[in-house]
């Protein structure tokens, strides 16, 4: 898996799925029309500021709240390669994986880092790299067959493919 590369967008405790793609907007599954709306409510200029590779990071229990997939998703629609947090609310981490999303829980990353810092995250080895600051983070590297399902876009696409294989 390449390195993901990215501007990290700083975010507090406890940003619940509500905040990260507000109930109003359920209406929908298409992932670009929910990337519209993520973050809205945590911070109304995030969509303008995001770019494709760019990373948030966050405090502790990032996902709390309701089990909804659609958080995730709009999460990637937007452009984000990862999120990295102190801990996530664990419904959110396992759909995060099933949706492709890499979550990484990193504290030491969390209080070294500043919105607007370029960083750097290998899945593979766990090492998150600070550039604009020059310092070097741990967070638990995934196990092969989590890195096969997040490289694979999610649960859906990995089983499609391993269908696909059995096929032949």
């Amino acid at each position: 898996m390449p390195l993901l590369r990215g501007r990290a967008h700083r975010f507090g405790a406890h940003v619940d799925t509500d905040q990260i793609i507000p109930a109003r907007y359920l209406v929908t599954t298409d992932p670009q029309e929910m990337a519209q709306h993520c973050m809205e409510d945590a911070d109304p200029e995030f969509v303008r500021r995001v770019r494709p590779g760019d990373i948030i990071v966050a405090d502790v229990n990032f996902g709390c709240g309701s089990s909804r997939e659609h958080a995730p998703i709009a999460i990637r629609g937007c452009g984000v390669s990862c999120v990295i947090a102190r801990s996530f609310a664990r419904i959110f981490f396992r759909n995060a994986v099933n949706m492709g999303l890499p979550a990484l829980e990193s504290p030491e990353t969390v209080e070294g880092t500043q919105d607007g810092d370029e960083l750097e995250v290998d899945l593979s080895t766990g090492s998150i790299r600070n550039l604009t600051r020059g310092r070097e983070f741990r967070a638990k590297p995934y196990e092969p067959f989590m890195l096969e399902l997040i490289e694979a876009g999610g649960l859906i696409e990995y089983t499609k493919r391993r269908l696909a294989g059995r096929g032949k």
